[in-house]
């Protein structure tokens, strides 16, 4: 089976941001088309911001637009999260996979919606693990959604838990505890380096690290990543402590291949 990338923009800032890392993005991991599956990601509105100043997105209408234009210029699946339940519909229409905001993982509504929503479509439902929550307690969120989608449909993502003190840790014996419910697993490599509200009115983070636990994770057992990048990561509107260089892209997959390629052997 194919590794699972996730990769794009925290947010979609616009049209010509969007197209620029998609083609980079397809040109850069063509080579290894064969070993992954590229799924282009872009939120339309980033909900939880620390501050009310900051950027949120296009909104649904015209991110959807964008995303739509990444998909078919590109042949590549893409995938955003929704936040309502009357999201969940509009989103399967363009995207192939729904995503669910950590935040919002144990909202039964919003995890009926989206597999409602994939089964109508034919789409995967992805959710984040809350930073608040045990892996074992995502087996809730797997039968919920079993209700509407087969587990082939269903992903779980691991993107750290928080003890306070704008801190995250990453538990390596989440992907296992996950996967024993029978679904697929993703390590969240940016958020997952956040330092949520530790810069006060935004997000930090530590991005020295996205690649040493991308690969911890990988070696753990995790069936894919979930990755932001950005052209020049700095001036990004959201999570700009924590996107990963564009032009990195290509050596972090490539590597965390081989240590995927390692794990399958063994």
């Amino acid at each position: 089976m194919k590794m699972d990338f996730f990769i794009g923009p925290c947010v979609l800032e616009n049209e010509a941001l969007a197209m620029k890392v998609a083609e980079t993005l397809v040109k850069d991991l063509e080579h290894l088309k064969n070993d992954i599956q590229l799924t282009f990601k872009g939120s339309f509105d980033k909900a939880n911001r620390s501050s009310i100043n900051s950027y949120r997105g296009p909104g649904l209408e015209e991110g959807l637009k964008i995303l739509q234009k990444v998909k078919s210029t590109f042949k590549i699946p893409v995938i955003t999260d929704f936040h309502h339940v009357d999201q969940a519909m509009a989103v399967a229409e363009v995207c192939d996979t729904l995503q669910i905001p950590a935040f919002l993982c144990r909202q039964t509504d919003l995890i009926i919606a989206g597999g409602e929503a994939c089964k109508k479509f034919k789409r995967q439902l992805k959710v984040k693990k809350g930073q608040f929550l045990s892996p074992e307690e995502t087996k809730n969120i797997v039968e919920k959604a079993e209700n509407f989608i087969p587990k082939s449909q269903i992903l779980l993502t691991e993107r750290g838990t928080t003890f306070g003190y704008n801190n995250l840790v990453v538990d390596m014996a989440s992907f296992q505890i996950m996967k024993s419910f029978g679904v697929r697993t993703i390590h969240d490599a940016t958020h997952c380096v956040q330092r949520p509200g530790g810069l006060g009115t935004s997000t930090g983070g530590k991005r020295e690290q996205i690649e040493v636990l991308a690969r911890a994770a990988v070696a753990a057992g995790a069936d894919g990543i979930f990755m932001e990048a950005h052209p020049d990561p700095d001036k990004a509107k959201s999570d700009p402590t924590t996107q990963m260089p564009l032009p990195k892209v290509r050596a972090l997959v490539e590597k965390l291949l081989e240590i995927k390629r390692v794990v399958n052997a063994k």
